[in-house]
C-alpha cells in the first residue's frame, strides 16, 4: 500500500473550526496508527465506515472530459471535519483511511494531449495503473470488515471499486448507479465512460442498475447493446420518471432493488446527473438533491449495499466565492449513507 497516504488526527484537526461548546466531526472520527499493520487496525476498529479519498481526474481526460474531479475528496473533507458530532451522526462511526497519492501519474497526464492518439494510450496506460490500486485497496476494506466510502476522481473508479468487492467476497457483485450517463462504452481503452463496461467484460459485476439516465445523452449502441443483455443490465430515465410521468420514482426504487439485492451491490452516485452542481459534464436538468439524498437512503440501509462512491464533483470548476458548496454536498451525502445504517436508538 505504498500509494495510500494515512491520515493523522494532526491532519483533521488543522482543517476542523473548533468552536467552545461544541463536539465536530473533525474531533471524533477515527484515524489509524501509521506504524501497525493498516489491515489489523482496520479490522480491530469499532468504526464500521472507512472513507477513502481518489484526488485524480486521468479518467475523465482519457474519456475527453473537463477536469477537475481531483479536488473533490479535500473540499468534502474540509466539509466534513465541520459537521457536528451529535445524536443523529457521529463522527466516531467513520476512519479516515486516507488518500491513494496520484500525484505522479497526475503529473505524467498533465503532459499528454487526448488530441494525441499515442498520447491518448498512455492516459488509459495511467488509469489501469490507478485500477489496480483502487481494487486492491477496496478490497483490504471490504476484507477487514469495514464499508469503504470512496470520494473523488472520475467514474473510471467504479472498475476498482467494483472488482475489489468481488475480490473480498469471493464473487461477482452488482451495482446501482446515480447518473446521467451507463459510463458502459466500448472497451477502446480505460476512462471514465466504460468503468462497468470493463467490470462486466472481466466477470467482476454479475448484474447492473443505471438510474435516471438521461435520453440524451446516450448513444443508439449503447441502448443495443443493453438490450441484448437485459437480463443482467437494467436501467430508467429520467425523462420517463420526472419529465413524461410515466413511472414514479418510488417504485423505480423497489424495481431497482428487486434486480440487484440478490448478492452485494456497490452504490455509485455520479455528480453529473445532479443540476448546477459543478462537475464533469455539468447539467442544468436533473433530479433534485433531495431525491438523491433520498436514493442513498434507500439502498443505503440494505444489508447488501456494501461500499458507496460519490464521484465526478469538481470543485475547481467553481469560480464563484461559494466553490465550497460542492464539497459541503458531497460531505452530506458521506453522511446521509452512514446514517442510513442506522441501527441503535438514539
Amino acid at each position: 500500500m505504498e500509494k495510500l497516504k494515512l491520515f493523522s488526527s494532526t491532519d483533521l484537526a488543522k482543517i476542523t473550526q473548533h468552536r467552545s461548546g461544541e463536539v465536530k466531526f473533525g474531533e471524533k472520527i477515527i484515524t489509524l496508527p501509521k506504524d501497525e499493520d493498516i489491515f489489523e487496525s482496520l479490522k480491530n476498529c469499532e468504526a464500521k465506515f472507512a472513507l477513502i479519498g481518489l484526488p485524480e481526474d486521468i479518467g475523465v481526460k482519457a474519456n475527453l472530459g473537463r477536469i477537475g474531479t481531483a479536488s473533490a475528496f479535500s473540499s468534502a473533507l474540509k466539509s466534513l471535519v465541520n459537521f457536528q458530532h451529535n445524536k443523529f451522526c457521529k463522527g466516531s462511526e467513520l476512519i479516515a483511511l486516507g488518500e491513494l497519492d496520484f500525484s505522479e501519474e497526475m503529473a505524467i497526464a498533465s503532459k499528454l494531449s487526448t488530441s494525441n492518439k499515442e498520447e491518448r494510450k498512455q492516459l488509459f496506460q495511467l488509469v489501469e495503473r490507478i485500477d489496480k490500486e483502487v481494487s486492491h485497496l477496496i478490497c483490504l476494506v471490504v476484507k477487514a470488515g469495514k464499508i469503504p466510502i470512496i470520494i473523488g476522481g472520475g467514474h473510471n473508479n467504479a472498475y476498482g471499486n467494483i472488482k475489489g468487492l468481488a475480490l473480498a467476497k469471493g464473487k461477482p457483485i452488482n451495482a446501482i448507479n446515480f447518473d446521467a450517463h451507463t459510463d458502459f462504452r466500448i472497451m477502446e481503452g480505460r476512462h471514465s465512460g466504460n468503468g462497468f463496461t470493463y467490470a462486466f467484460e472481466d466477470g467482476f459485476l454479475k448484474k447492473y442498475f443505471i438510474f435516471g439516465l438521461h435520453e440524451n445523452f446516450v448513444s443508439k449502441s449503447v441502448f443495443n447493446t443493453i438490450k441484448s443483455i437485459t437480463e443482467r443490465i437494467k436501467y430508467n430515465t429520467y425523462e420517463e420518471i420526472a419529465v413524461r410521468k410515466e413511472k414514479s420514482f418510488t417504485s423505480e426504487l423497489s424495481s431497482a432493488l428487486k434486480f440487484i439485492n440478490d448478492t452485494p451491490f456497490g452504490i455509485e452516485l455520479d455528480l453529473d446527473a445532479l443540476p448546477g452542481i459543478y462537475s464533469s459534464a455539468m447539467t442544468l436538468s436533473g433530479f433534485s438533491i433531495e431525491k438523491a439524498r433520498h436514493f442513498i437512503h434507500f439502498f443505503g440501509k440494505e444489508e447488501q449495499a456494501s461500499y458507496f462512491h460519490i464521484c465526478e464533483g469538481a470543485p475547481d470548476l467553481d469560480h464563484s466565492n461559494n466553490n465550497h458548496l460542492t464539497g459541503k454536498l458531497i460531505a452530506t451525502l458521506i453522511v446521509d449513507f452512514i446514517k442510513s445504517k442506522h441501527t441503535a436508538d438514539y
